[in-house]
């Protein structure tokens, strides 16, 4: 499973340059759709403005993407704003940057460099993290052990998700891959080999902080 940027957060951005005013906005989408619906509500946040434009990024591939200057010079601002995302591998996100002219011309070099400052600081506040592999494990199990496993899981950084409280509990815990092993060891020596994961999917779970270029 190839490794990949994503979003754990919303970003903002504000940046003032001769007199025109660059809004900053990025967040996580999963389609075209989605993208469609967050660009329309930032025209509807700021329906003022004269210049809304956006650069979004679903799978890597290039049906899956889209940017748009929306009436700035061609390429000066969605180009821009898609090769922070390309660079960076940042997947399912959209950046928009939104613009009040300020009267002032920047030239095509001054409208790049403003679009792309914007997005990245925009960016850098979204957290962008590493998706790393990792594995789901179901497990049911008595109290007891769910408080012990609930300990390691803290000092870990595992995650446990959709826990259900009956006879016994249910829990899926998302660990990274290569901590498989080690997870497999602790139920078998803290639960005298009574708990037995059931290996689920493969999936991609948050890392290491990027740095943006």
């Amino acid at each position: 499973m190839p490794n990949e940027s994503r979003l754990t957060s919303e970003g903002n951005s504000r940046i003032e340059i001769k007199k025109s005013i660059f809004i900053g906005h990025c967040a996580s989408v999963s389609s075209p759709a989605e993208a469609a619906d967050f660009i329309a509500k930032e025209r509807k946040t700021y329906p003022d403005a004269r210049h809304v434009c956006y650069a979004w990024r679903t799978d890597g591939e290039a049906a899956n993407q889209k940017s748009s200057d929306d009436g700035e010079p061609s390429g000066t601002a969605g180009q821009p704003l898609l090769a922070l995302l390309t660079d960076n591998e940042i997947n399912n996100a959209i950046i928009c940057v939104t613009r009040y002219f300020g009267g002032i011309l920047l030239g095509k070099g001054g409208l790049m460099r403003a679009y792309r400052e914007s997005g990245l600081a925009a960016l850098s506040n979204g957290n962008p993290v590493i998706m790393t592999p990792g594995r789901e494990l179901k497990i049911s199990c008595d109290y007891s052990f769910y408080e012990k496993l609930s300990r390691k899981a803290g000092l870990k950084g595992w995650t446990m998700e959709n826990v259900g409280f009956g006879s016994e509990v249910s829990l899926s815990l998302l660990l990274p891959e290569s901590e498989v092993k080690e997870a497999e060891t602790f139920f078998a020596d803290e639960s005298c080999g009574k708990v037995v994961p059931e290996s689920g999917d493969e999936i991609l779970i948050p890392g290491e902080t990027i740095s943006l270029s």
